[in-house]
């Protein structure tokens, strides 16, 4: 859908990130809705910038869109300002890449991460223009399905969502797809075809059960199923991972995300068996990625979208048995390309030497890793492989290899805490940075303590332990002050007002459906968001209900049925009492899948294959072949040359003999190995921005062009130190939606690595890689002595389109009348007022305004997609330098209208010389008289070749 024609069109310009609304980014996929069976909307209920971060939605996409009778688009929660704009007009909530309502769809899927989602997830239906309720759906209308983490104890959306998913997507959603298809074309009532969903398995349909009341809690439980629908619902699980390829060509986010990089999941499942953790529980068992696919799927996915920065992903990245050659390999496929490798999840013990040489290479500043408790009794108790000394080792491992910064997580209101176990979260911080100051030999470290709340989940150890009030997380979160004042600690501390209503939603029953929708239609939205969090909605929803959730939060008996029961997750019930029981007397859980007595893997063939030990199993009732996990890492670390243990760390051994040089050397880490990359040449760009780029900010547009550099393999030159960046400048920066005709870039490029390169023809090499609405039209090579863009331009051009209709509410009744509007403004001051910090200001217009011209202009505004009935008002606005002009400022002004509507190009940015306008590409005309050292390196200079604009 071509911008003009998108319905949200008359209003991005209200909105914030407007551009996150609109698709069209690079990968994007557009399908022909005539030619497939079933079409289904991945909908993500929070932001863009998260969503688009998200690698199961990342999965689902490629996997459903390569099915060729099959389609996916994409759907994300819109923020507050677009939501009150398409209530004012009655708009629907659309699909990004075809601009469709979510009620055009047959399958519509929702991502559940979080709980505290839930009121988004009925906003969405509701903007989409579908039915609230499960039970008022009719046979057209969309099948409303669920999938993630929290599907598996999300009894309080029953009401809401059609069918479940409980387990792993990428066999059961295309299952599911084909089978709704074929059901709706063979005419099959909607009931029917949710009780046939039913049969697949892995799909919980509320409305195929009944439920009660059970006595020992009172909470309304699952009690039989209807038909031959199964009970328990089983999780289905994937054996192997590697059978479907993780996705190389996703779109890539036109703004910034949260994670804003290549990120590979290299691991399903977890080993460790942390007993508050509940992805730790329900992803048993664990599944390793080939790390040859790994490798490839990096440096493809790299070459496929142009990022700059790559991530190694899991639950826990260090228990990926082969976890030090993956990096070691990767960063070798990766080198010379300027890409940043990070790895997440990392635990505060088992990282080798050899890892943490590789990844000093790396950009970051700090590492982070979650001992989750400050004292060695509650980690026992929850479970977690660490002890203070293993901590304390990779604390000096990590500070003598040049990182400066340390952050560690932490949690209060676990089970049988007390206060000596809060205090103890601080002072293992303070210890951290002890060995940070001894080993820098100055007190330039840094190490933050963040502390989150506990939210007892289900399908773990603890789903039957009280939750902390409030109160007391305030008491213990004043306590953490306390003890951090004067440390030189950092302390952060979550909001746990949002904990509290987590804890109510997780362990809650279908009861919640209607206390959920009375919220929402107070205006509860996106209460992950603390600024938004409202819980005296939510009390008062409880209060209309009269339900007390005191029970939600209560320890609960171990025998007792509970709202997730009917659930299945592959947890003998037995196992999670006993892990219940061993943590109530602090006693620890060695990791399963692992030789007994150890922590870590091995590194490498010859020790691997010489361990004989058995591989601890705790029957949790995740059917594991040992004999298959042992072969598998035998043949990982073969792959991978990791035949024999690698040498000795060069900082294995730190000795007080070391030399002040020897100490600066190792400690000032330069990241991302500085190579030479001999003398620049620099050349200029013009590009056009047009449709959704138009609604892109500037630094989107700084972020996006490298990446079309990247992928059209241009020899970019970097900056030096800490964070390398490709060396560009750009012209004055546009406002949002405001098109351009004529941008223009000065760019770096490595000469040494293109002696031979035309820089005149670069702009043809770009085309195939542009991005929706950038176009490039010419190229130069600049002189030694050429100034940059920005100092040369001393005009700006713009064409707005007024459509006559608007006029006459201006009191304008013809083009004559609007003629003379503008000479009435012209002929006395023309000002605006501007806010500078805080303070409002009187700006005179009138400097800038060189000329305006009514009735010209037309041409470029058609160039620019604006079509239609238009009386273009060309505007003339000088640059001196201190300044930007507005243009949208000062056509308002001469209309004497702030509000009147219009539509706005820039149609070129000049360079005057002789009182004539000149492209920045014209060299010979924009050059004063030079001596012949300032021209281009080579026999004669290069010209630049231009396309018509």
């Amino acid at each position: 859908m071509e911008l003009r024609q998108h319905p949200y069109s008359p209003f991005l310009h209200a909105v914030n990130k407007p551009v996150q609304y609109l698709g069209g980014e690079p990968g994007e996929k557009r399908k022909d809705w005539s030619k497939v069976d079933c079409r289904m909307c991945l909908a993500f209920p929070d932001l863009y910038e998260i969503g688009m971060s998200h690698l199961g939605f990342k999965i689902l996409y490629s996997l459903v869109n390569g099915h060729e009778r099959l389609l996916a688009e994409r759907a994300f929660a819109p923020w507050i300002d677009l939501e009150k704009e398409l209530r004012a007009r009655d708009e629907r909530l659309r699909a990004l890449e075809s601009g469709r309502p979510l009620s055009d769809f047959d399958v519509v899927g929702f991502s559940l991460q979080s709980e505290l989602t839930y009121t988004n997830i009925l906003m969405m239906l509701d903007l989409g223009g579908i039915p609230r309720l499960a039970a008022d759906r009719g046979d057209g209308d969309p099948l409303i399905v669920a999938g993630g983490p929290v599907a598996t104890h999300a009894e309080p959306l029953a009401d809401f969502v059609d069918a479940f998913l409980i387990g792993d997507g990428e066999e059961k959603t295309t299952e599911l797809l084909e089978t709704w298809a074929r059901l709706r074309d063979a005419g099959v009532p909607r009931a029917e075809r949710l009780a046939e969903l039913a049969r697949l398995g892995g799909w919980y349909v509320p409305s195929q059960y009944t439920r009660t009341v059970d006595a020992a809690t009172g909470f309304t439980v699952v009690d039989a199923a209807i038909g031959d629908a199964p009970l328990p619902v089983k999780r289905h699980i994937l054996p192997d991972i590697a059978k479907y390829a993780f996705p190389t060509d996703g779109p890539v986010a036109s703004t910034e995300t949260v994670f804003d990089r290549v990120s590979v999941e290299i691991a399903r499942g977890c080993t460790e068996g942390c007993r508050f953790c509940q992805a730790g529980m329900i992803y048993r068992p664990v599944r390793e990625r080939d790390p040859q696919q790994v490798i490839d799927t990096i440096t493809k996915s790299v070459a496929n979208a142009g990022y700059d920065e790559a991530s190694l992903t899991c639950l826990s990245t260090a228990d990926y048995s082969a976890i030090q050659p993956l990096v070691h390999e990767t960063l070798k496929a990766l080198e010379g390309q300027h890409v940043n490798l990070s790895v997440s999840s990392l635990r505060a013990y088992g990282l080798s030497e050899a890892v943490l040489d590789d990844m000093s290479t790396q950009r970051a500043g700090g590492l982070t890793f979650a001992p989750e408790a400050g004292t060695q009794r509650m980690r026992d108790v929850v479970n977690k492989n660490v002890t203070e000394e293993q901590l304390l080792l990779t604390a000096e491992r990590i500070f003598s290899r040049g990182w400066t910064k340390m952050k560690l997580y932490f949690m209060i209101g676990l089970p049988t805490e007390e206060d000596e176990d809060v205090r103890g979260i601080v002072q293992t911080g303070v210890r951290a940075l002890k060995v940070a100051n001894k080993v820098r030999n100055r007190k330039d470290g840094k190490v933050t303590v963040s502390v989150s709340t506990h939210v007892p989940k289900p399908h773990t150890p603890f789903q039957w332990c009280a939750m902390d009030p409030y109160e007391e997380i305030l008491r213990k979160q004043a306590i953490l002050r306390e003890e951090a004042r004067r440390t030189g600690v950092k302390l952060k501390h979550h909001d746990s007002r949002g904990s509290w209503l987590e804890g109510v939603l997780a362990r809650g029953d279908i009861r919640l459906g209607k206390v959920i929708s009375f919220a929402y239609d107070a205006g509860a939205r996106f209460d992950s968001w603390e600024d938004q969090l409202n819980l005296d909605v939510w009390k008062a929803a409880f209060e209309a209900h009269e339900l007390d959730v005191t029970p939600f939060l209560s320890t609960l008996p171990v025998d007792a049925r509970m709202p997730w029961d009917h659930l299945d997750v592959g947890l003998e019930p037995g196992f999670l009492s006993r892990e219940y029981q061993r943590a109530l007397k602090n006693r620890l859980s060695p990791p399963c899948g692992k030789p007994k007595g150890a922590f870590v893997h091995h590194t490498n063939l010859e020790e691997h294959e010489a361990d004989e030990r058995k591989l601890v199993c705790y029957n949790c009732g995740v059917a594991c072949d040992l004999t298959d996990m042992r072969t598998e890492r035998a043949g990982f670390l073969k792959a991978l040359g990791a035949n024999t243990p690698a040498a000795p760390s060069r900082l294995t051994v730190l000795t007080e003999s070391e030399t002040p040089q020897e100490r600066r050397t190792r400690l000032n880490r330069r990241p991302m190995t500085q190579v030479d990359q001999g003398k620049p040449v620099r050349v200029r760009l013009g590009f056009t921005k047009l449709g959704r780029m138009a609604f892109s900010g500037h630094l989107d547009l700084v972020r996006l062009l490298p990446r079309v550099f990247r992928r059209a393999e241009l020899p970019l030159f970097y900056s030096e130190g800490f964070s390398p960046r490709p060396v560009m400048s750009f012209t004055p920066a546009l406002s949002l939606g405001i098109s351009s005709l004529g941008e223009y870039l000065d760019l770096k490029l490595r000469r040494d690595l293109a002696p031979d390169e035309d820089w005149s023809q670069l702009f043809l090499r770009l085309q195939p890689y542009e991005l929706e609405g950038v176009g490039f039209f010419g190229s130069v090579a600049l002189g030694e002595n050429d100034a940059s863009v920005n100092k040369l331009l001393s005009r700006a051009t713009y064409v707005a389109g007024l459509a006559p209709a608007v006029l006459a509410q201006a009191g304008l009744q013809d083009e004559a009348a609007l003629v003379r509007r503008i000479e009435e403004r012209r002929a006395g001051p023309l000002t605006m007022k501007k806010m500078v910090k805080g303070i409002g200001r009187t700006v005179d217009l009138s400097a800038q305004l060189e000329d305006v011209r009514v009735g010209e202009g037309a041409e470029a505004l058609a160039r620019a997609g604006f079509t239609g009935n238009l009386i273009p008002v060309t505007l003339e606005l000088g640059i001196d330098g201190s300044a930007t002009p507005n243009p949208a400022k000062t056509l308002s002004a001469l209309l004497d209208d702030a509000d009147l509507p219009f539509q706005l190009v820039r149609e070129g940015l000049y360079v005057v010389r002789d009182g004539e306008k000149c492209s920045p590409l014209d060299l010979a005309r924009i050059r004063p008289a030079m001596k012949p050292s300032a021209q281009p390196e080579g026999d004669s200079p290069i010209a630049s070749a231009t396309e018509s604009l």
